[in-house]
């Protein structure tokens, strides 16, 4: 992520309205286009509202991507968390969130592509691991998971949770496929997961 967020804005109600219209479509637009690709035409005609009002609340078109991320990054934690259950759930859970909110995986991929093309997706500062290599930490302690770096391991376990993810090499799921056919994938991944990493 750039540096040097912009400071929090209070907002009214009619304001709140405004920007969270910009935020949807432009998480729309990144995930769709990328970063360089984004237009902020686009965005504002579908936010039904201006430049003036984006540029108010976000500062630019990377401020804008900047907080589209960061809400990205802290949804997947607050909506899929690694401490009320074992990994091979986790990463059952990780896989539906992938289906259902494809826009995720997406501008995580743009990230990389575009910005990031090693080492970690974002700044350490910015970087939201600390609760998952605690919980991996205390597995291992535990002799519940198996021995090696708490990173790694989560790093693997989510890799194998987008197998099926939009940014997959071989086949992107969809949520209008059959419930049969998201469930023996959540059986199969939940059986590796527990194979590859789990020793309790």
């Amino acid at each position: 992520m750039q540096t040097g967020s912009r400071p929090t804005k209070v907002l009214t109600a009619r304001g709140a309205a405004t920007r969270q219209r910009i935020v949807d479509a432009a998480t729309e637009e990144f995930a769709q286009h990328g970063i360089a690709g984004a237009r902020v035409e686009r965005i504002v005609a579908a936010a039904r509202t201006n430049k003036a009002q984006l540029y108010d609340y976000f500062g630019n078109k990377d401020g804008l991507f900047d907080a589209i991320f960061r809400d990205s990054l802290e949804r997947i934690v607050e909506v899929v968390p690694i401490d009320s259950s074992d990994l091979p759930d986790w990463a059952v859970r990780l896989y539906d969130e992938y289906v259902e909110q494809p826009s995720l995986i997406r501008l995580a991929t743009w990230t990389r592509l575009e910005r990031r093309p090693e080492g970690h997706l974002v700044e350490d500062v910015d970087r939201l691991d600390d609760r998952k290599l605690a919980f991996i930490a205390d597995g291992q302690a535990a002799g519940t998971i198996c021995a090696g770096d708490p990173f790694d391991i989560m790093a693997m376990v989510i890799s194998m949770s987008m197998a099926w993810s939009p940014v997959s090499t071989v086949y992107a799921a969809t949520s209008a496929e059959p419930t049969t056919v998201h469930d023996a994938r959540r059986e199969l991944l939940r059986d590796c997961v527990r194979r590859a990493v789990m020793t309790g």
